[in-house]
């Protein structure tokens, strides 16, 4: 029998036991470890969100997102850009965060291209990216910007290869030799 757990066990747990893991309406998820071209293309477009955040916002990877509480949800996005000032805050709450990306692998397209899509849009979270690696090698961006009256994304631009961060950020990074 599968037990729910709650924010506070989770929150009771050390970062060595919440690495690799996700937590969906309660239940703990675990992750395998992704490829280092999936890590090195998160890691690019992480410093490059980074670079143009300006003081007010941080991009990382490996972040907690915590978009519930009752049953707890917690996702750990390929990249997060977040507000500044709440860096020490964990995990990060979907208020201060602007964009999630998600770099989709083989075993997680489901995940992020349905599931993910939701649940931080329901969540309140303006910008969702989601990055896959087409058979040339060239990555493909899918961006999706939050309507909030409707609770959901509405799509985006598409780009190939190039990320182009979306507003307020003005950003160019050439992931072709990820």
């Amino acid at each position: 029998m599968h037990t729910q757990i709650s924010a506070e066990q989770y929150d009771s747990w050390s970062e060595e036991q919440c690495a690799g893991i996700e937590v969906v309406d309660g239940m703990v998820i675990a992750s395998p470890s992704a490829s280092k071209r999936h890590n090195r293309l998160a890691q690019i477009l992480a410093n490059a969100l980074d670079a143009v955040a300006g003081p007010d916002w941080n991009a990382d990877t490996d972040f907690d997102v915590r978009p519930q509480d009752v049953p707890l949800t917690n996702r750990r996005p390929d990249v997060v850009v977040y507000r500044a000032e709440t860096i020490d805050l964990t995990p990060t709450r979907p208020e201060h965060v602007l964009l999630v990306a998600e770099v989709v692998s083989p075993g997680s397209e489901t995940t992020d291209r349905i599931v993910k899509v939701d649940q931080y849009a329901k969540a309140g979270i303006p910008f969702y990216w989601r990055v896959e690696q087409a058979a040339t090698g060239v990555p493909l961006v899918y961006t999706y910007v939050l309507d909030p009256a409707a609770n959901a994304y509405r799509d985006g631009e598409i780009f190939t290869g190039v990320i182009k961060a979306a507003a307020p950020f003005s950003v160019t990074v050439d992931l072709g030799a990820v």
